[in-house]
This record gives C-alpha cells, structure tokens and sequence, in this order.
C-alpha cells in the first residue's frame, strides 16, 4: 500500500486483546513453565522452522530421547519370553508400562487390557479379524459394520474384512448420526444374538471435529443411530488423533475398543500402537493366527492349539517391539514434567487454535471477498467440539480456489510447513468440498491419486490445506502462519502484465547485465500431430546438435513498445511476435544434485540432458539423498567441470578444492543401489577421499556416488496437453525431466508476492538472482507475461526443439523433442 498504508481486512489480529475478548477464559502456555525457554531446551532443532503438522506426527522432546538412552546404557533388556534375569527385568517393565497406559486414561486392568500393536492401523485391522461377526442365513440378515464417513481410511478398510466373511456394511453422514439422536431411536431386541459394530472417531482427523463421547453409551443402549437393527451393539472410537492432544476417561466413556499411536502423543517411539479391549468384549474375539508366545500348548502335527489366557498374550503375536513399549515410560514421565498433563495442552493448543482460527476470518481482500474457505463443523467454540486443527483453502479475490499445492510450495519458502490434501479421510473431504462420488472417480481417471500434488480438476479442488498445532507450539508459530498469509494474498492487486525492471533493479550481478549475443525461444501451445517416422529416443539424440549455447540479454523493451494481446495458434506450434523476444539469458547445470549452480555460455548436450547436469549426488551413511532440506549447507558445495582435463574439481569455503575423475574406474569402482523419486539408480561410490571432505565439510558421515554410465533410467510416461507419447526421456539423478526452465517474468511476480516491509513502511525485495536460483533450473528465459510457459507444449531454442511435460510455479520440465 503508498505510505504503508494497510487496507481493513489485513492487519494480524492482536493476541493480548483476543485473549481478553473471549467468552471463555483462555489459557496460553503452561503456567510458570516459560513457552519459549521449553521451547529453546526441548526442541532446539525447530529453530527457524515452523512446524504445523502436529496431526500427522508430534515431536519428541530432548529430555525424553536422554532419559531413554541413559535408560538402555544402565540396564540389559532381553527377550521378554525367556525365563533369563534379563528378560524378567524386560517383562515386568513392560507390565509396568501397560498400567502406566491405562492410569494415563483413567481407567485399569480391572476393566482393559492394552495389546501392543504395530500401530493404529495394525490395531484396527486386529478388531476387523477378531470381531465375532455373523454371516447372514434364512432368518438373519448377519451382523452389520457401521461406520462415520468422516473417520480415517483405516477405519474404512475395515469393511474389507468384514466383507470378506460376507457382513454388510452402512456407512453414516455425521449429520444423520445426529438427526437421530435428536429424533430418538428403538431400542434393539435384547434377546437377539446378532453382534454388530459401530465405528467413529473422537476427534475428525480432517477438520478437528470433535464428536460426542456420549454416543458410546448411547449406541450401545440403542438410543440413537444406527436405528431399527435388533443385535447388540459395540462400539470402536479411534482415539489416535483425539488422545494427542486431549485427555480420554475411559473409567466414563467405556469404549469397547480403542486404538491408539503413541508417536501422535509424544513424538517416539514410532511404529508402536496399541489396542485397548475392554475386559467384558475380550472373550468374545476370535483368533485365526497364532504367533510366537500367544500358545499356551499346541501340536505340530495335528490341529491343536490353546491360546494363552490373558487379551495381552493371545494376540501379540511374536516378541513385541519391547524396548519401544520401554521409550513410552519416558513419554509420559516428559508429557508430565513438562506440560502438567493432557488438561493443560488441551487448553494451550485450543487456545493457538482459536486465535488462529478467529485471525483467519477476519482477512478480507479490499473488495470484501474472504482470503480463505475454512471447513469445519464447529464455530471454535470450545475444546469440546473443536480439536487443534484448522483445515481450509485459500481463494482469490473472486472466490476461486488456490490450489493446495501452491500454498504448500509458497509456504515451504517463509519455512513453514503444512499438510495438504485429503488426509487419508476421503469421506470428510468429499462432505466439506462437495466432491461427489463421480467426481473422485473422474478425478482418478485425470491422474489424480491421493497424496499427489494434483490440485485441481476443472478448476475445482481435489483436497485442501490443514495446520494443527502441539503441545510445544507457540503464538510465534501461529503467528508466523497468518503473516505468510497475509504477505502472499493481501497486496495490491495487479490486473497487468508484470513489469520488466532493468537487471540492476532485480539484483543481478553485474556479469548478467551486459548484453552479449542473444538465443530467441519461441514456444507452442500446440505440439505438431506425431508422425509415423518418429525416430526412437536414441536415434533422436543422435540427430541433436553437440552444444547449446546462451550468451546474454536483450535490454528490456520501452512498455510503450509493447503488445501482450494473445496470438493466434498456428499448427506449427509457434508464436507471432507479437509478445515480443523470448530470450535465453542463462545456462546452469548442478553436476551435484543439490549442490550449487555451475553457470556457463556454451555446453554438450548428452542423452539425459546437459552433460553431467545430476551426474553425482550426496547420500547419508544409509545411502539415502541428502537435499538442502535436510543439510542446507549443500548449497555452499561448488562443483566446476573441466572437460578438457575430464576432473570435477569441489570447492567450499575454509576446504582445499579436491578432484574428482568425471568417469568411473571400472576396477575399483564400488557398486551400490540408492533410489530418486522411488526409482532405485545404479550408482558407484567416488571414493573415501571425497567422501572424508565431504562429512567434514557437512559435519556428518556422508558419500559421493554417481549414476553408472550403463545404467537407464526412464521418465515416467505423462502425456501433457495432447503431445504424442512416442518418446521415453532417460533420466540423470534428476526428478522428472531432463530440463528445467525458468521464465523471469514469472520470477519478477513471486519477488512481488514475497516483497516485505520494514518498520519504516520501506519495501525490501527479495534479491532477484537468489530467487531464482531457488529453483535449480536449466535454462533461463527472459519471457514477456508471468506464468505464460505453463500454457506451452513446446519450446524451441535455436535449433533445439524440446516437449513441456510439466508446468507449474515458475518452474517447467522439458524433455528433448526432435532435433535438426
């Protein structure tokens, strides 16, 4: 805004009067335990980052990691099913910990049983095959699984099994659960023997939602929804997302069935669960397996077996995980030291939730159009109706949606990380979007599968944006979420066409601001039908030139000069020049992947791509990739290739450079397998000099491989935009695409949107150059409207042609088409 000025609508909401403000007393923190210094101590390594997926996974804190290490260095834990010291030490203190799970619920072994499971998951699919279910006959129609439509995939995957043993399966809106319950229900015949199960979550792991508990009771009394089914009725509630934030008095709200995740309430262990049977149903279950340690006798040659007597030993089938059930004391013993109890991070993390929730809704654009679609059953009024979790989507000015993967990408720059999509919860996504059951199977047969980053079908979202919070976040973490909102959406609108400032305004070096030669691109928004003589891919690349070249810019056209009407589509595929020159401007290649630009003016063009462009990349001592998002000081790392002495000689700060040969020695090479993009590569280690400078330099064990030069991997087959499918691009340790390319106009429009005030009211740029270099591309082009290349479907500079496979966000992917 001139001078500064803020249009109503986008101010951050001050938190000390939104405190004084609420209906309700409020409570921020953990009394005289200071946020900041927990904060600081316990959870050092979220400096710097905001995290806001606490419903996918809280974190651990660093007294809880040292009081277990200390825990296994002075005590020997063996195999709790032999009769040894050691393994007596093991068995009781696991004993120890299922009392101290079931104190933490209010509740004891007089009334359930904990069975350790490999998680939630694991604890449901347990029920799925141990219920006693009744298949239909003559005179019954069999038991019936009931389930909420807003209640995780896993829930849902029940039916499967049930399926399996020919139960019906009904599934119920959270609003007809609710008519009937305000309506009332027949009670169900109690002399029938027909069993049957009722699922639902505690809390909504899409939207927060928090349901009634009171429905435990009252469905199984047949006082309210499912109606009209003579049986009797249990009752699962899928407790992991609720019990991560909240207390649960199972001595009340006397569940037959509750699975749990403990990494949801206190970080680690991970892949440790549990299935909390309440002792009246457990006779009931039915064993199909038996495992390690759940016989009490059985035969080998015969059809003889007895089960052991406790729940615990009959269905934790081999040796549990015995030292993660060991890590869960020293959970608690941190939850409580630190926070006081769940009663207090209930409170904290409503209380982030509300603010946050309240300061959403009051961000308006200057016409009044709301800046986001908040998805909810509750008004936030309470943390009995509403967990800590805020789901919504960000919309324009006109009301339409952003789509998920824009915020996502947009967030991951401000450092704050979110969840998007459809959460494993299809049927609460389909209910709050309005997707219908068509629409899912359309949106799959566009490509669109669950986890993807395909945002929107015909405009039209396919999931969504969700933040929640835990018991370390903080008003700074809330804070920061909503300023990333407002920097992002409330600017001053720009209806035009992005201005092109001069290379000095943009903060490139003074090596870019000279014009040399220039390289025109012109680009297509229609790929020329396929022919029948369409060369294989490695004839294609024999008819490619040897070297691309980009020597410099073209000055920035006068405005006055320039036209921005839309041209008309030519079969050819290729522009008028009406928009004015398209312009390479730039030449990188990162031989490392993940390490720093190599810039240069002329290069060889190989058959994945520039030559050695993701030749090599870093990988942990398990082998794994290590990116900048796990070690930001990759990019500190500067590799240049001289081709003439075949050597990539590596540079960092306060190191001697070292060389590394440009092939392998196929004698001493060490083969090793490492995966990209979950392709599993070929690659060979370059040795144990460059791996010493590199774990020196990184301050972690770390490895240099390379991709062996025998070795093809192939791009996924996507056809884009009508291109023929004819030709597979092979692929360096790249993602997708043999090039990436970047349109600065583009760039110069997300410099806008991330443009900053000081406490003067004076705009600070985000530097141009190290914008752009955030993308890691290929080729940088001087293009005349933003976002103008997400509409080609190919490129052509100088004599090379190229295919788009993918645009969007500034970055396209290209892959080699026909070469002249």
């Amino acid at each position: 805004m001139a001078g500064g000025e803020k249009q109503p609508g986008s101010e951050l909401l001050a938190f000390a009067p939104f405190l004084h403000s609420s209906s309700q007393p409020l409570t921020y923190g953990y009394g005289p335990r200071s946020l900041s210094e927990l904060r600081a101590r316990e959870f050092g390594r979220l400096a710097g980052t905001v995290y806001l997926d606490h419903a996918g996974a809280t974190f651990f804190a660093q007294s809880q990691l040292t009081s277990f290490t200390q825990d296994l260095t002075e005590n020997v834990y063996g195999n709790p099913h032999s009769q040894n010291i050691s393994s007596k030490l093991t068995h009781d203190t696991v004993e120890q910990v299922r009392y101290r799970v079931l104190a933490h619920f209010h509740t004891s072994p007089d009334d359930y049983s904990v069975v350790f499971t490999a998680g939630s998951t694991a604890a449901l699919k347990l029920v799925a095959e141990a219920f006693p279910w009744s298949s239909p006959g003559p005179e019954s129609r069999g038991s019936l699984f009931c389930y909420l439509t807003d209640n995780h995939t896993s829930v849902v995957g029940m039916r499967t099994v049930a399926g399996a043993k020919n139960v019906n399966f009904m599934p119920i809106r959270p609003e007809d659960v609710c008519l009937a319950e305000k309506q009332g229900a027949a009670t169900s015949d109690p002399d029938c023997q027909l069993v049957h199960l009722f699922c639902y979550p505690a809390q909504s792991n899409f939207s927060g939602t928090r349901y009634p508990l009171s429905w435990i009771e009252e469905v199984k009394s047949g006082q309210t929804c499912p109606v009209g089914v003579p049986g009797k009725w249990y009752v699962l509630l899928d407790a992991a997302s609720y019990v991560s934030t909240s207390p649960l008095d199972l001595s009340v709200h006397q569940a037959d069935f509750i699975p749990l995740s403990f990494y949801k309430i206190f970080g680690f262990p991970t892949g440790l669960g549990a299935l909390l049977v309440h002792n009246r149903v457990a006779p009931l279950l039915r064993k199909t397996y038996f495992g390690g340690g759940t016989a009490a006798a059985y035969l080998a040659g015969e059809d003889f077996y007895i089960p052991r007597q406790s729940v615990a030993e009959r269905f934790e089938d081999g040796t549990i995980s015995f030292l993660d059930v060991i890590a869960l004391k020293h959970g608690f013993d941190a939850l409580e030291h630190l926070t006081g109890g769940m009663e207090n991070i209930k409170q904290h993390t409503f209380t982030l939730t509300q603010y946050t929730y309240t300061a959403l809704l009051s961000l308006r654009y200057p016409n009044g159009a709301p800046v986001v679609r908040i998805y909810s059953d509750s008004e936030f009024s309470s943390p009995e109706v509403q967990g800590p979790i805020i789901n919504f989507n960000v919309l324009d000015d006109k009301g339409n949606v952003i789509g998920y993967s824009q915020v996502e990408k947009m967030a991951s720059l401000y450092n704050i990380q979110v969840r998007t999509g459809c959460f494993c919860n299809t049927g609460a996504c389909q209910r709050h979007l309005g997707i219908s059951d068509e629409m899912v199977k359309k949106h799959l047969q566009a490509g669109h599968v669950c986890g993807d980053d395909v945002d929107l079908v015909d405009g039209q979202p396919t999931g969504s944006v969700r933040i929640s919070f835990g018991y370390m976040s903080t008003l700074e973490d809330a804070q920061a979420f909503l300023k990333f909102i407002i920097a992002t959406r409330l600017r001053p609108p720009s209806s035009q066409p992005v201005p092109q400032p001069a290379l000095e305004e943009a903060g490139a070096p003074p090596a870019e601001r000279e014009p040399r030669n220039t390289v025109p691109a012109t680009v297509g928004r229609h790929s020329p039908p396929p022919q029948e003589d369409t060369p294989t891919d490695s004839r294609l690349w024999g008819d490619l030139p040897t070297a691309a070249e980009a020597v410099g810019l073209d000055p920035p056209l006068p405005e006055a000069t320039r036209t921005w009407e839309t041209p008309s589509e030519k079969a050819a595929g290729v522009l008028d020049g009406d928009l004015g020159p398209h312009v390479l401007t730039n030449l990188y290649l990162y031989p490392i992947k993940s390490c720093a630009a190599f810039e240069v003016t002329k290069w060889p063009v190989g058959n994945q791509g520039l030559l050695y462009d993701r030749s090599w990349m870093v990988v942990n001592h398990n082998g794994i990739c290590v990116s900048q998002k796990q070690e930001p000081r990759l990019c500190l790392i500067q590799p240049f290739i001289d081709l003439q002495q075949r050597i990539m000689v590596i540079k960092a700060k306060g190191m001697e450079p070292i060389e590394v040969p440009l092939e392998e020695n196929g004698e001493r090479a060490q083969i090793c397998q490492s995966k990209v993009c979950a392709d599993r590569v070929n690659t060979y280690d370059c040795g144990e000099k460059i791996s010493s400078w590199l774990s020196k330099f990184l301050g972690r064990p770390c490895h240099l491989i390379k991709q062996c030069s025998n070795f093809q991997r192939n791009a996924k087959k996507k056809q884009h935009r009508g291109q023929s499918a004819g030709v597979t691009a092979t692929l360096s340790l790249v993602n997708e695409a043999q090039y990436l390319l970047v349109n600065r106009s583009s760039v110069l429009e997300l410099q806008q949107q991330l443009t900053t005030s000081d406490e003067n009211g004076k705009e600070e740029l985000f530097p141009m150059k190290d914008l752009i270099s955030r993308f890691r591309a290929n080729i940088i082009i001087n293009g005349t409207r933003a976002f103008e290349e997400e509409k080609w479907d190919e490129i052509s500079i100088g004599s090379l042609h190229f295919q788009v496979s993918s645009g969007k966000f500034c970055c396209s992917s290209l892959r080699a088409a026909n070469g002249d």
